[in-house]
């Protein structure tokens, strides 16, 4: 497994600052590039004293600009939970979370949802488009709805990324479901937000059109230097990534570097996990999304 670097700590152990440091840095802190959102001590309890649930056990790690990361994990993980704290969709219990230098954890209702508008994108496993709608008319809606000018030109070439240019005066209804998640992938994309935010994009796609919207997250963080942060179970999607980070009990357990789908599984097999694989395909993933 030497394509890429991994950071490792025992179930239940804590991987403070300056541990445990690889190529990779320390529990998921990047080495080096711009760094658009991280998490410094992040904890997430829910329930009270006699039944309380750890999520999240003092979580840093930093996401970089240009850069498309999948957090894996078993149920229960944490991975979620982290990617929402991220998000400002949920607040943490301790710690911060910064956002293109904005404290997030710190923000009122009215602030975060300003920030949801102008910094963050969000892919969701169902879509999420208006079904009333036309392809078009969901791609642009947040712009409108926020009040902010339409560029064109932008449109023209996101559309154009996405392979949608004959099926935008078509309702949800009448795409497939590779097409609509496409769509909401146009719509992720089309505010140009500092972070995307993908919550099992692939989950309800069969292999064609899991790959299709795969590489085309890829070749938004390559051309266009995207940051997206991706939760998934499929190994297959993970493979896509630059970078995938396992979750367990909580706790990083596992920063991956280009890792491939095998050495992917790999991991999961030492640390004794399960993880769901996607729908075959019909060649790697990574030869896919090349």
């Amino acid at each position: 497994m030497g394509r890429h670097s991994a950071v490792k700590t025992p179930r239940g152990a804590t991987m403070g600052a300056g541990k445990a440091t690889t190529a990779a840095g320390a529990n998921g802190t990047a080495a080096d590039g711009e760094v658009v959102a991280r998490a410094i001590d992040l904890t997430k309890t829910y329930g009270d004293k006699d039944s309380q649930v750890v999520a999240l056990d003092h979580v840093n790690v930093e996401f970089m600009r240009g850069q498309m990361t999948a957090i894996m994990g078993p149920s229960g993980s944490g991975k979620s939970t982290l990617m929402h704290c991220m998000a400002g969709l949920d607040k943490p219990t301790g710690g911060k979370v910064i956002v293109e230098g904005l404290d997030v954890s710190a923000m009122n209702q009215r602030q975060l949802t300003k920030l949801r508008r102008d910094q963050i994108g969000f892919i969701f496993q169902s879509f999420n488009l208006v079904p009333t709608l036309t392809a078009e008319e969901n791609i642009l809606l947040p712009l409108q709805i926020a009040k902010r000018p339409i560029d064109r030109a932008w449109f023209d070439k996101v559309v154009d990324v996405v392979g949608l240019r004959s099926r935008l005066t078509h309702r949800p209804s009448q795409l497939s479901g590779g097409q609509q998640q496409r769509v909401a992938c146009a719509r992720a994309i089309m505010a140009r937000p500092s972070v995307i935010f993908a919550d099992e994009p692939t989950g309800n796609l069969d292999s064609h059109s899991s790959r299709e919207v795969l590489g085309f997250l890829k070749n938004s963080v390559r051309e266009y230097g995207q940051t997206i942060v991706m939760v998934t179970h499929d190994p297959r999607a993970a493979s896509y990534a630059d970078r995938v980070l396992v979750l367990a009990d909580g706790r990083i357990t596992q920063d991956l570097r280009h890792p491939t789908y095998d050495e992917i599984l790999e991991v999961f097999a030492g640390e004794g996990d399960e993880v769901e694989d996607g729908p075959q395909a019909d060649a790697t993933s990574r030869e896919g999304a090349e």
